[in-house]
């Protein structure tokens, strides 16, 4: 695509020559003017670069200049004089000016300066761009859900777009916490502000503190570099602590500091550092519960929990299963280039009474899956995964075998029932169990000892 580039010069032999190098040997599209009323009238054509004279008639070149950057504060601006002293470089650049040029103009050194400012124009609409995409990816009118449950959940994310109060976000593992965390922050005052994740799982505990805080360089052994932290990659944006439950105490404590005091040191260093971060968590556990155990700090609960939104899961919300197995059916067609026109009546009736205990999430995986594996122009019964399919059979048993003939069912057995269930549905895996039923990990070691359960991965008792 061409690129335009803006001369305005009143001085007949310097437009000349100017648009003869920009033109016919740098090979840009020329629009050329002798007063500043003339091209500001016409910045709507949006050119690439101004190459613009300080002394003209009527309105002058650095008046032009506050202009231009009113109207696109990012257009590229090269402005030129006679006069050639200091102070006038220094107003101009001080006013916006990308770059300054004294006459008689160096060619050599402006057709670099020429591609550089273009260049960084260029990468500068190209950010604006992508950021405009990403807020309406993440704007309300996008989000699918038509259930009252979530539509109350909007409401209440709408009151906190435009103040920076402390969000905790609750719901099971796949119901969209970070979707909502993301809503707030590119709907928020802080939209063109970095978002960042921090998933308190995931990360080794030993690192998780110098992936919070950054590190300076020799503060322990493999730190060869200072590193910066996310709360400074975050700096005057949103820090997303997905998780949060799972910071070990030494942590929590530090969290507390940063959110009380707005400053921090990195690992190994004694700088204090400000922080202006607006911070938002999400947890699948139940922190009250946690903090009557002993297990998260009561103080830090109550600064995170200024604001809590609760996420209900996709089984409480039956009105969205339906809407979301459209939305990823569209959503797959065009990403896999297929042409699924849509569901058997057999396979929407399982799709609509499985329990989807992975949420969102796993209804994503699952609608993908069954469009790959698809031979039809329908998704059936076939496509769907076995689970699904045999999940209504699956959750009778279990209902019939601790309910039947009326019988008043012990509230241990419940437990027992339920952590056998887990155990079976993860294979075993200790970690996501304890996330499925809002427990802590120790709580739900000491219920496997308590009623002797056996794992279906190691087939001993993990209690032991």
């Amino acid at each position: 695509m061409d690129k335009l580039v803006f001369i305005v010069d009143d001085e007949p032999a310097i437009s000349k020559l100017l648009s003869y190098w920009v033109k016919e040997k740098w090979k840009y599209t020329v629009g050329v003017f002798s007063t500043a009323e003339d091209m500001l009238l016409r910045l709507n054509e949006r050119p690439d670069l101004i190459l613009l004279d300080i002394m003209l008639p009527g309105i002058d070149g650095i008046e032009a200049l506050k202009k231009i950057k009113h109207h696109d504060e990012n257009i590229p601006v090269i402005m030129l004089s006679a006069q050639g002293s200091i102070e006038v470089a220094v107003e101009s650049l001080k006013f916006g000016a990308f770059d300054y040029f004294p006459k008689p103009i160096d060619i050599q050194r402006l057709e670099p300066a020429i591609k550089n400012a273009i260049k960084g124009y260029d990468l500068t609409r190209e950010l604006e761009y992508l950021r405009e995409d990403i807020q309406k990816e993440y704007n309300f009118d996008n989000m699918v859900s038509a259930d009252n449950k979530m539509q109350d959940v909007f409401k209440l994310v709408n009151k906190i777009l435009n103040n920076d109060i402390t969000v905790l976000i609750y719901g099971e593992s796949g119901t969209g916490k970070e979707l909502i965390a993301r809503a707030v922050h590119y709907n928020g005052q802080r939209k063109n502000k970095p978002f960042i994740v921090v998933n308190c799982a995931s990360i080794p505990r030993e690192l998780l503190e110098s992936e919070l805080f950054g590190h300076e360089k020799g503060s322990f052994t493999g730190a060869h570099q200072r590193k910066l932290g996310k709360f400074e990659l975050a700096s005057s944006g949103t820090l997303f602590l997905d998780e949060v439950g799972e910071l070990e105490m030494m942590l929590q404590a530090k969290l507390l500091r940063v959110i009380q005091e707005k400053e921090f040191e990195r690992v190994g260093g004694t700088e204090l550092i400000k922080s202006d971060v607006r911070i938002i968590s999400a947890t699948n556990r139940d922190l009250k519960a946690a903090v009557e155990t002993k297990e998260f700090r009561e103080d830090l609960y109550y600064r995170l929990n200024s604001f809590p939104i609760f996420i209900p899961p996709l089984r409480h919300r039956r009105g969205d299963i339906l809407v979301l197995a459209q939305h990823f059916l569209d959503t797959f067609n065009k990403k896999l280039d297929k042409k699924i026109k849509g569901f058997s009546k057999r396979a929407l009736k399982l799709i609509y009474e499985y329990s989807w205990p992975g949420n969102i999430r796993e209804m994503e995986n699952t609608i993908e899956r069954c469009l790959i594996i698809s031979e039809s122009d329908i998704i059936d019964v076939v496509d769907l995964p076995h689970h699904l399919k045999t999940a209504e059979d699956m959750g009778g048993e279990i209902i019939g075998g601790l309910f039947s003939d009326d019988n008043i069912v012990p509230i241990e057995k419940l437990k027992a029932e339920a952590i056998r269930h887990a155990l079976k549905v993860t294979k075993g895996n200790i970690v996501e169990v304890a996330r499925k039923l809002q427990l802590g990990r120790a709580t739900v070691y000491r219920l496997i000892e308590r009623y002797q359960i056996e794992t279906p991965i190691t087939g001993k008792n993990d209690g032991k």
